[in-house]
């Protein structure tokens, strides 16, 4: 559970910027919030990447 973990982490991390965008109108947050949505495509990959790696594994 420790890659779920890391998941929630990182969401987490994003919390403030988001507040700041869509509560305030922020626009320096909003280039951040793009940011962080791309770290999370990239984490999101990685992750893909490992489930598909332990399928084949598995023989299936």
């Amino acid at each position: 559970m420790n890659r779920y973990q890391e998941l929630l982490d990182l969401v987490k991390s994003f919390e403030k910027d988001f507040e700041k965008f869509f509560e305030k109108n922020n626009k320096t947050a909003g280039v951040r919030v793009r940011k962080h949505m791309q770290e999370l495509r990239k984490f999101a990959q990685e992750i893909r990447g490992e489930v598909q790696d332990r399928k084949e594994e598995g023989g299936e």
